[in-house]
């Protein structure tokens, strides 16, 4: 399955000044398969070495963390010679190797003519308890599936390309917007989506599949939380993450609030009692935090407070296997929720780092995007209905340049009007085609 990444660990092969180059993400995102395609297509030979399934490598990391000296045991480890000026190297789940993880700053120094790639959990990398090598490392963050990458595992080419079009056809919006609602339930995990494809032809068995592997996939991650938090504090961070769909279901209007504490872990109920398993969940790369700012202006973060925000799943279709929903593509009352989630997850694919929302007496607008030192507000609809008073209530407040609704109508604006109307599958391509509208 081809992911956008790809192109920048092209840039990163290609690089003048190249340093060892950390792919990290939640578990499960698919950064192992991701690095091994890369060797496969760009290298003579690669060489993998996963820390988690022979934690006896941690032995060659004990004596030194001399570059030359680690290669030539690992190329005994592996039957043959690494060379670095030919060859990739991946250490793979580095979390399980701390001081793996401190040679990194060696290699960078030592060996720069060595590609070395290395994946690993955003959490575990977090907690280590070596030093990370702050400045010798080239970071990337790998995400979910994006519906654009969704769309090309499906093999359909040509809509992927409709994404990036400032005129989409009646026909072509409908089949995009079908294939939406597919993703809505497969979410964007590589592992669900693969097993998703072949069954496409019978829906029930495809779906019903698709909520199993979900359900596993919860149990994998409920298992790290009491690998690396313990047993009281991972009941903590599994009450935390079970009560988040049910904060994102409390309005029957449809809007996300901004989230409540009270009543998700018996016995706190402030902002101070949850902090430690949010940031947990949030380090862990599960859920997206979006800011609540109380004026729309720059810089954005002065005007937000530390526990006012709302938090999403990492992915959407977990989000579905969470509530227990139907494998259909009837969402009723919680399709506005989805809406969210899913906005949520593309912006941060899109390379938003921070997420940020408004919320001003009785008017809210559901993301803020600073582009080019400019706040563009974006609203968010998850049917043709697109009234938007809160947008107008800012607009006449802060009239800014730009104003998106993204929503189930096809793409539009209006004459004298900064508002521009987006389909809500175009959410991760927004920066491309904005101006073209």
């Amino acid at each position: 399955m081809k992911r956008i990444l790809y192109a920048e660990l092209i840039k990163w092969r290609d690089s003048v000044v190249r340093k060892p180059l950390l792919l990290h993400g939640a578990r499960q995102v698919g950064k192992s398969y991701l690095l091994e395609q890369f060797g496969k297509n760009e290298f003579p030979t690669f060489f993998r070495f996963n820390f988690e399934q022979m934690p006896q490598l941690a032995k060659i990391f004990q004596a030194d963390l001399v570059p030359k000296r680690i290669i030539r045991e690992l190329s005994l480890v592996a039957g043959k010679t690494i060379i670095p000026e030919k060859h990739l190297l991946i250490f793979d789940e580095i979390q399980e190797c701390p001081k793996a993880l401190t040679s990194l700053k060696y290699f960078n120094e030592e060996m720069p003519e060595l590609a070395l790639c290395c994946a690993g959990s955003l959490l575990g990398v977090k907690l280590s308890s070596e030093s990370f090598p702050v400045g010798k490392v080239n970071l990337l963050h790998l995400y979910p599936m994006t519906f654009e990458e969704f769309l090309q595992a499906l093999g359909k080419d040509q809509l992927v390309e409709s994404l990036k079009s400032a005129n989409i056809p009646e026909i072509v919006h409908d089949m995009l917007w079908e294939h939406l609602m597919e993703y809505f339930i497969t979410g964007g995990l590589p592992q669900v989506v693969k097993e998703y494809i072949p069954l496409r032809d019978t829906p029930v068995e495809a779906r019903y599949n698709t909520r199993k592997l979900q359900q596993d996939l919860l149990a994998s991650y409920y298992k790290d939380f009491a690998k690396h938090a313990g047993a009281t504090n991972s009941m903590h961070i599994v009450a935390v993450l079970e009560n988040l769909p049910m904060q994102l279901v409390r309005n029957l209007d449809g809007s996300v609030k901004r989230y409540i504490f009270k009543d998700v872990i018996p016995g706190k109920k402030s902002f101070a009692d949850l902090q430690g398993p949010i940031d947990w969940l949030e380090q862990a790369g599960l859920i997206i935090k979006v800011k609540v700012c109380n004026r729309a202006e720059l810089p954005l973060e002065s005007f937000c407070k530390p526990n006012m925000f709302k938090l999403f799943m990492f992915d959407v279709g977990l989000l579905g296997c969470m509530l227990n929903l139907p494998v259909n593509e009837d969402y009723g009352i919680t399709k506005g929720y989805f809406a969210e989630n899913f906005v949520a997850q593309e912006l941060m694919s899109a390379g938003n780092q921070k997420l940020y929302s408004w919320i001003e007496r009785n008017s809210q607008i559901e993301f803020l995007q600073n582009r080019d030192d400019k706040i563009i507000p974006l609203e968010v609809k998850a049917g043709i209905r697109t009234q938007a008073k809160s947008l107008q209530q800012y607009i006449q407040k802060y009239s800014p340049n730009d104003a998106i609704i993204l929503s189930k109508k096809n793409i539009a604006s209006k004459k004298d009007s900064v508002v521009k109307y987006f389909p809500l599958y175009m959410a991760g391509s927004l920066a491309k085609i904005i101006v073209k509208v």
